[in-house]
């Protein structure tokens, strides 16, 4: 038996069989020896938090003289033959802290950790999903580990993308949102959200709220680009690209379920699993959040979603990765409080029936396959189909209004509209990844595909009002139908992303993407001011270029510089509402950027920085003609300069410590709408500050225990584009509090902890208007993860 053994054994290092009790059940055992001087070593090496496997680790021997070693295969398995006098190993991979052990110690699961260490970080969305080191990415990249979301326990994305430098992400209440990354608070359609790269929605349909539509209990990680990103992306890559990077089947059974509450009306449960058996790898993941009888008045909502996926590995080179997301929203539509209401603190709601819906589905299948050890090649098929339905309360109007001086109308009725916006979309995304001998070079080059036809219809209601109460008490449906079209919209894009490292130390980045859009508007009614434009074909196409290079001056320093640009194509808003169809083209961002990290102390304190300056081109605005009406034109500029900065400390070893600053300016430079000239002006909800900092006390005396405090600040800024009034801006403290035992946890988080009274956006437009921030409330939860209790 032995000397079979050894005759399949000659190489130190080869692929590990699968059979299937190998694959399922995590190995690291000594079969004993093969001869005199060899002894088999197989295992599987996983991440500590995710329970991933981890493709790629090293495992070598340490002692003098041997030479022994091996890396994991995409299963995260290993077997190698060593001589007889090894007794160390080290086990590592880049972005965690290398695991050494000796034969006697080693168990049968091998778990590498995170590494506390910036200069190990690594990113997969620098350049399309390959994993690269962040040191090697000229771009401002931040990432939110699997620690920080397990520890943060957030019940909403924005408690965990403010820990970000430079982001302020808006609570419009119930997961609805706003944004902000080098850009004001915004709904514009200025910023990218993805989910394991690929976009959540199609281009041209922007929703400010997309991001409700994220399986938060299916997300291991989370990736911000800061800047334009077209080159690698596509359009609405601007400010920010978002991409949320799910989880992957675990290599050891986890079925964790979770439940948590407030006193403020919110309850929600988790169900977290996967396991991984012979070739086939699953994970099952969602949440269901409730909210009745909130402090705020009529804002209630539910929201049920669900991610399954299921991976095939064919063999050790080519892997099948599918999954499918379900979403069911609903909302309460309330609205902001006006200024009296505000000063009062008022918690009364004029709405009774206005409210939003969402119902959700993609579908991504993903074919991986590693021809050798530099090339590999990617192809993802994808399906989206998602409904938005609303009867918002943006468009009620009441019937009662002074003309001239004169009230005239009811009193008791209003109007509004209730309207659905839905699309479909079939997708194709292709790359291939060729790694040269050439100075270090690789080359990414790649094409998209995405059909995406959609419709849209709004039809009157008649509403009627509580002249005493001021409330909307109830409404009407008519045979009114305001608007009815379909539009298709198709996507083909071809891009490429050239590295390479003419000198040591130094790496160069080059990317550049086409774009090509087809929109075909279908109006299914006649031609009018309501209904909109005539039926028509238009098309737009771009070049989006980016350069930009590394240089690492040493393990613990660097510097990087970029120039790329970004570009946002006409909405389906923009375009055909209304009865002539303007002439527009996609808007066009330039940006210039330089930035720096240095490790001052090694695995205790870094520090990065990144200073930019972004201008914004043909901006589309509504310009007000000769004979009083207006069109929308590309004849906007806005200017974006801003200082960004991150700090990350570990002063003691049971303390750690981040900060995250942003100052920006964000200006008008040639902005003349609806007749009225903001040019020169600072542009509105764009505050200058922005910081969040954070600190974490884990006792080493109380095993599995930490309290964290994190402090958010965000500064002054003008209401309304005339810059006639400012809001003071709020400050606000969350405390947190957990402790973990095998596989039981219990959280307590307390936000809003001095209960600070402030708004989370305010606006001046014809009235004030207040977005009110949650009061202070305690969110306790409880987890158990039952995959403890299943034996291989």
């Amino acid at each position: 038996m032995h000397a079979n053994l050894a005759s399949i054994l000659k190489p130190k290092c080869f692929v590990m069989p699968t059979t299937k009790h190998m694959a399922f059940t995590l190995l690291l055992i000594f079969s004993g020896f093969i001869s005199q001087s060899q002894i088999i070593i197989k295992g599987k090496v996983i991440d500590a938090a995710t329970k991933e496997a981890i493709h790629g680790a090293s495992i070598h021997c340490t002692d003098t003289g041997c030479t022994c070693g091996c890396s994991t295969n995409s299963s995260g398995e290993f077997l190698i033959d060593c001589e007889d006098n090894c007794k160390n190993f080290s086990i590592s991979f880049i972005g965690y802290t290398t695991h050494l052990t000796s034969i006697s110690h080693i168990g049968e699961i091998i778990t590498l950790s995170p590494s506390t260490s910036l200069m190990n970080e690594v990113v997969v969305s620098a350049n399309r999903g390959e994993t690269v080191k962040r040191s090697q990415a000229p771009i401002a990249i931040n990432q939110i580990n699997t620690k920080t979301i397990q520890e943060t326990k957030a019940i909403t994305a924005d408690q965990l993308l403010n820990k970000v430098s430079g982001v302020n992400m808006i609570s419009l209440g119930n997961e609805q949102h706003q944004m902000s990354i080098r850009q004001p608070m915004t709904t514009k359609s200025l910023f990218l959200y993805l989910e394991d790269g690929i976009p959540v929605r199609t281009t041209g349909l922007f929703n400010h709220n997309a991001l409700l539509e994220m399986n938060m209990a299916s997300v291991k990680n989370i990736e911000v680009i800061k800047g334009p990103s077209s080159s690698l992306y596509g359009s609405e890559a601007i400010g920010g690209v978002v991409n949320f990077i799910t989880a992957a089947p675990a290599s050891i059974p986890v079925l964790k379920l979770s439940a948590q509450g407030n006193n403020i009306g919110y309850k929600r449960v988790d169900l977290q699993s996967g396991f991984s058996k012979n070739k086939w790898g699953f994970a099952l993941n969602g949440y269901y959040a409730d909210k009745r009888n909130s402090f705020m008045e009529y804002s209630d909502f539910h929201k049920a979603t669900l991610t399954g996926r299921v991976d095939y590995r064919f063999s050790n080179k080519t892997t099948l990765s599918s999954s499918a997301t379900w979403l069911n929203y609903y909302s309460d539509m309330p609205g902001g409080v006006d200024s009296t209401m505000f000063a009062t603190r008022t918690f009364v709601n004029p709405q009774t029936f206005t409210y939003r819906k969402v119902d959700a589905l993609r579908y991504r299948s993903t074919l991986s396959h590693t021809w050798n050890d530099n090339s590999k090649t990617t192809g993802s098929i994808i399906y989206r189909n998602s409904s938005i339905g609303q009867n918002p309360n943006y468009r009620i109007k009441d019937d009662f209004k002074k003309i001239n001086g004169q009230w005239i109308g009811r009193k008791e009725l209003a109007h509004g509209e209730i309207n659905e916006s839905s699309f479909n979309s079939y997708s194709f995304i292709g790359q291939h990844k060729q790694n040269l001998t050439w100075k270090k070079a690789n080359l990414i080059g790649g094409l998209s595909i995405d059909l995406s036809p959609s419709t849209y219809n709004a039809g009157y209601i008649q509403i009627k009002k509580d002249t005493i109460t001021k409330k909307y008490v109830s409404y009407q449906k008519t045979d009114s139908t305001l608007t009815h079209y379909t539009n298709r919209i198709n996507n083909y894009a071809a891009f490429v992303n050239f590295e390479f490292s003419p000198v040591e130390k130094l790496r160069v980045v080059a990317s550049l993407r086409y774009d090509l859009f087809n929109y075909d508007f279908d109006n299914h009614l006649k031609t009018s001011a309501f209904t909109g434009s005539r039926d028509t074909v238009n098309r737009f196409s771009k070049f989006s270029p980016k350069l930009g290079f590394t240089y690492n001056v040493s393990n613990k320093t660097g510097l990087y510089a970029n120039y790329s640009q970004g570009f946002v194509p006409p909405q389906v808003t923009e375009m055909y509402t209304g009865v002539k169809i303007p002439n527009i083209k996609p808007s066009v961002f330039y940006n210039y950027e330089v930035g720096g990290w240095i490790e001052i102390v090694k695995n205790k304190l870094s520090v990065d920085a990144s200073v930019y300056n972004l201008d914004g081109t043909n901006e589309i605005i509504s310009v007000k003609l000769e004979d009083g009406s207006t069109e929308n034109r590309n004849a906007g500029k806005t200017s974006h300069k801003g200082i960004e900065f991150g700090l990350n400390a570990l002063p003691l070893k049971e303390v750690t410590v981040r900060f995250g600053g942003a100052y920006s300016k964000h200006s008008f430079t040639e902005f003349i709408e609806k007749g009225n000239n903001y040019t020169g002006n600072e542009m509105n909800n764009a505050p200058r500050w922005l910081h969040n900092a954070e600190i974490w006390y884990r006792p080493s005396f109380v095993n599995g225990l930490r309290i964290g405090a994190e402090w958010q600040t965000v500064g002054s800024y003008y209401m309304d584009p005339k810059n006639t009034v400012k809001y003071e801006g709020y400050n606000v403290l969350n405390l947190r509090a957990g402790y973990q035992y095998n596989g039981f946890e219990i959280w307590m988080n307390v936000i809003n902890a001095t209960d600070n009274y402030y708004s989370y956006i305010s606006t001046k437009t014809n009235s004030y208007s207040y977005q009110l921030a949650e009061p202070r409330n305690f969110i306790v939860g409880m987890s158990y993860d039952l995959g403890r209790l299943i034996k291989d």
